[in-house]
């Protein structure tokens, strides 16, 4: 119920309708260069889809994996990027009293399937070259932010102009601290209470592979049929 409330009220739709909303956003509020956006997957990539087309910009993902803890992995105690970056939250791991060997484990576990996930969205295809460009890094939403800031870490060694972080909804606490990691942050709601972002949608139905693979190839039409225009 709360849920469906929320989304009526102040919250969207979808993904795609909260992607067009921010897109907007970023596109009135930050003046970029030469930008790419790159998505979380897989949450991210429906809202990422819409940012780049609005911000007539190259889609790619940028995989990171969720570090859950041992019993309960909903609840994150870090996160791991491409690039080996691994971040861990210091609060969960000491409160929780999670043994450093518990971490690896679960590094490792997320490390296969990071990898699994690259070779299944991207192919042979390479990544894109970053270096001097402006990053915008999309996902559906924050809660502890631990996944995304490990992407922003990964991505500062790679010489970005700068890291934009847009996302539909968050923690304000978490965009608070993001602040600090990168260049400019743009959330369109912080409610509070915020409970869960799941909350703020009405249609917060998982995103598959599939409708992965196909938003990108999408995007990279997109993209062909403007090159030629």
């Amino acid at each position: 119920m709360i849920g469906r409330f929320a989304a009526r009220t102040e919250g969207f739709g979808d993904r795609r309708e909260a992607g067009r909303r921010l897109g907007e956003r970023l596109a009135e509020r930050v003046a970029l260069q030469d930008p790419v956006v790159l998505a979380l997957p897989r949450g991210g990539v429906p809202v990422a889809y819409e940012v780049a087309r609005r911000l007539g910009a190259p889609l790619d993902v940028f995989l990171v994996r969720k570090l859950g803890v041992p019993g309960h992995e909903e609840l994150a105690m870090g996160a791991i990027a491409a690039g080996g970056v691994r971040v861990l939250n210091g609060e969960v791991v000491a409160t929780l009293g999670i043994r450093e060997d518990a971490v690896e484990a679960a590094a490792q576990r997320e490390q296969a399937e990071l990898v699994r996930r690259e070779r299944a969205y991207r192919g042979e295809r390479p990544a894109p070259d970053v270096r001097g460009r402006d990053v915008v890094l999309v996902d559906d939403g924050l809660a502890t932010g631990s996944t995304m800031r490990a992407a922003a870490a990964a991505l500062r060694a790679m010489g970005p102009g700068r890291i934009i972080v847009g996302v539909p909804v968050a923690s304000s606490e978490t965009c608070d601290e993001l602040r600090d990691e990168v260049d400019e942050i743009v959330c369109l709601l912080t409610p509070e209470p915020f409970y869960a972002v799941g909350v703020w949608y009405e249609d917060f139905e998982q995103t598959t592979d599939e409708e992965v693979r196909e938003l990108l190839r999408a995007a990279a039409g997109d993209r062909s049929h403007e090159r030629v225009a």
